[in-house]
Order: C-alpha cells, then structure tokens, then sequence
C-alpha cells in the first residue's frame, strides 16, 4: 500500500534547503533526503521526481527568502547609507541559522561555488540572485548620493562591484570559521572606500 502523503511540501522543502546548504549538494544522498524528509525514496520520487529538481526547489527557496531579507536589510529610507551598509554585511556574516550551526556561508554562494559552472540551470538561479544583491546595492548607493551623503561623482557601478566581490569574499571566510573582528575590519575598510561624508555647509 502506497504511503499516505502525511506531509506539506512547503515544509519538506525548507527542510530539504536545510540540508543541502549543510552538506552540498552532491554530499547529500537521496536516503539522507529521506531521512530528514521523513520519505521513502519511491515517496520522494513520487512528489520531487529527483534530488536535483528537489535541490532547485530548495534554492528557489532560499532565494526568495533571502532576496526579501536583502531588500530589507538594505532600506536607507531613514538611516545613513553607511550605517545600513555596514549593518547589513555585518549581518551577512554574523547571523545564526536557526539550528544555531555557524560557518555554512551563503546557500547561493556555496552553489555557485559546487555546480555554477557545470550546472546551466544552477547557473542561472545563482546569477539572478546575485544580479538582486547588485541592484539592491545599486539602490542604496544611488539614494546615498542624492541625500548628499555620498559624493556627487561616486562611481556607482564601480562601488557595487567592489561591495559585491567583498561581500562573497567575506561570506567564504565565515564558512572556513574565520574571526568576525578580522571580517568587521575588512567591511569598515570596503565602506571607507565610498569617501568621506561631503563636508556639513557652513
């Protein structure tokens, strides 16, 4: 007799992003989806028709929760531009799953890293989201400098790139377990690099 579908797939899949974003993707077998799961294999077959279509659910998932939390992490409509700046790479580096494991890095970041370049469906989630923190970076920046909190000829394009590149290269050095002071250290120095606030009029 065929086992009851006594599960919400929403649930089954964070469980499964939990896991994946553990271990890797090829690190992860088909039985460990199941034990966590709570499926048999036929089961998990039967409802995800495999563990790579599971695996882009999960980070579909990942994606979308991440991209809110960004965009929100990343309103300077109150607050100075550094400040959120700042704020949020801080968080990016210092904030603890909910199974309270540190040092898993960035889900995207790792994927790109594991299949980005031989996975064409892979490839192209991790680029989209990486295009979100871009543009969302683009948005502060530029509402930074039409505050006049930042210069008038920052090169805009230029500073999200430099703030991207350093905000993957920080999200590897959590993963290897590397001491927040030694990363809040390189964040204050990728900030300085946007200039010194324009001068108060007097």
């Amino acid at each position: 007799m065929a086992r009851p579908r006594q599960f919400d797939e929403k649930d089954a899949v964070n469980s499964a992003t939990e896991l994946f974003w553990q271990r890797g993707y090829h690190a992860t077998s088909v039985r460990d989806l199941g034990d966590k799961l709570g499926l048999t294999p036929s089961s998990l077959y039967r409802t995800f028709t495999d563990k790579h279509t599971l695996f882009l659910r999960a980070l579909d998932h990942y994606r979308a929760t991440e991209s809110a939390q960004a965009r929100q992490r990343l309103d300077a409509s109150d607050r100075p531009v550094r400040e959120v700046l700042r704020e949020w790479m801080l968080w990016l580096v210092s904030s603890c799953p909910s199974d309270g494991q540190s040092g898993r890095g960035c889900f995207v970041v790792n994927t790109a890293t594991e299949l980005g370049i031989t996975d064409e469906m892979v490839r192209e989630r991790t680029e989209a989201a990486f295009e979100v923190t871009r543009q969302a970076l683009r948005s502060t920046l530029a509402e930074g400098r039409d505050r006049g909190e930042l210069a008038s000829g920052l090169d805009i394009d230029g500073a999200v790139e430099l703030l991207f590149t350093t905000v993957l290269g920080l999200q590897v050095r959590e993963r290897a377990g590397h001491d927040l002071d030694r990363l809040a250290t390189a964040i204050d120095l990728a900030i300085r690099t946007l200039g010194p606030p324009p001068a108060e009029p007097h």
